[in-house]
């Protein structure tokens, strides 16, 4: 843009320096609204993060009224823990079923992470010999492991059909994933966004085709709310599990569980205590088995409320979008730096607010090392199902000058033989 202007206006002094002016001025508020946003963070501000799809980071605001939480819980341990915290787990659980468009926010309950969500529902599903869970070849490692484990005990299998890369269409995709059905598939376990490939897939078709199939579904939603819009009531998936603490920016240890009510009787709690068989039972044995767990500091699932309001303030479906255009604008520079193919088209059906590149590496744990501890780089370099992604993501204090140190310190490496 600035060459542009430079090559219409060189012979006009006037114009030209006032343009110049213009154009630093622009530089400069783009640049200083990139670190008021790193000013709303506790990031170190010598890392050059690009890793915001692993765990997050918490504004602020936030993590001020997460440690008011725990300073009234410190204040009077009995009645917090005891009394009135569940009645603080209702209001939070109140706005994040609005948040996740749910109607009934009774049908949600906290957990510490999507993990603990999927060994909840993995080890309690009534699977017996021969039966069948259909998940894609590139879900999360950790789901993996679980449903392997409890499919193996069961004397059951876990099916990983695989996806062929690059995705073309939606249409293709879905096809192509329900040829792994049947007879012996009981349930369908997917992924709302990838991990590794940092993919958006079409659930909402999934779990329709799915319920006229007799199918249960259970979407793994880690990365998608606030990245991508979460309607519950519409998806009409059995299970959903999602992490407030990535793309919400909720404290460490935030997360839910939803069940539809048809499936909540299969939710037998991972620990057992108060809540089975409960002295003063609610009207959900799904919340008293699963909020009455034993003692525990639940400060990050009463932050939900202020996350909600620090997006509400600063309007970010539209900075999402921003990310979004952001990711999108850069990924092909680093297709063609790394000799790679996108592996789905480049566009907001597949790609949110992360983006990953194949890449050539026959170490990637030690790439990933050598990122951060030579060039102060936080980010991914991902296994999958014989592959190898680095995937950058982008929140608001993200901008194009870290990616083009991202870029620079690739160039360097490949130089060194690291990656090809």
């Amino acid at each position: 843009m600035f060459n542009s202007y430079i090559l219409q206006h060189k012979n006009n002094p006037s114009r030209f320096s006032g343009g110049i002016i213009f154009y630093l001025q622009l530089l400069n508020r783009k640049a200083n609204n990139m670190n008021n946003w790193k000013d709303q963070f506790l990031l170190d501000p010598s890392i050059t993060f690009l890793n915001f799809g692993s765990f997050g980071a918490t504004p602020k605001p936030v993590f001020e009224k997460y440690q008011q939480w725990q300073r009234v819980l410190e204040a009077e341990p009995v009645q917090f823990i005891a009394f009135d915290g569940y009645q603080y787990l209702a209001t939070s659980r109140e706005a994040l079923a609005k948040f996740l468009h749910c109607t009934d926010k009774d049908d949600v309950v906290f957990v510490t992470n999507p993990s603990f969500a999927v060994n909840l529902v993995a080890k309690n599903f009534p699977l017996e010999k021969g039966d069948e869970i259909l998940a894609t070849n590139i879900e999360y490692g950790a789901c993996d492991r679980t449903w392997e484990y409890y499919c193996n005990k069961a004397g059951a299998k876990y099916v990983r059909q695989p996806i062929s890369l690059p995705i073309t269409t939606k249409e293709k995709f879905i096809e192509d994933f329900f040829k792994g059905v049947t007879p012996k598939t009981k349930a369908i376990f997917i992924s709302h966004i990838t991990s590794a490939t940092a993919l958006i897939f079409p659930v909402k078709e999934i779990c329709a085709i799915a319920k006229q199939k007799g199918l249960i579904t259970f979407v793994d939603g880690a990365h998608g709310p606030a990245q991508v819009e979460v309607n519950l009531d519409e998806l009409e998936a059995d299970f959903y599990t999602g992490a407030c603490h990535k793309w919400m920016m909720a404290p460490k240890g935030c997360s839910f569980l939803y069940a539809h009510k048809k499936v909540q009787h299969i939710c037998d709690p991972l620990v057992v205590s108060w809540g089975y068989k409960a002295l003063k039972p609610s009207h959900s044995s799904f919340l008293d088995y699963h909020q009455m767990i034993g003692t525990r500091d639940f400060s990050a699932f009463l932050c939900v409320e202020e996350c909600i309001a620090f997006m509400e303030k600063h309007d970010w479906k539209n900075m999402a979008k921003t990310c979004h255009q952001l990711v999108l604008k850069n990924a092909t520079r680093f297709f063609e730096l790394l000799g790679s193919t996108p592996i789905s088209p480049l566009t907001s059906e597949w790609i949110g607010q992360m983006v990953s590149i194949p890449i050539k590496t026959k170490e990637p744990e030690q790439l990933q090392r050598k990122l951060f501890t030579e060039y102060k780089i936080e980010i991914p370099v991902m296994r999958q199902d014989g592959d190898v992604y680095l995937r950058y993501s982008m929140n608001a204090f993200n901008s194009e000058a870290q990616l083009d140190i991202l870029y620079n310190a690739l160039v360097e490496i490949k130089k060194e033989g690291v990656c090809v």
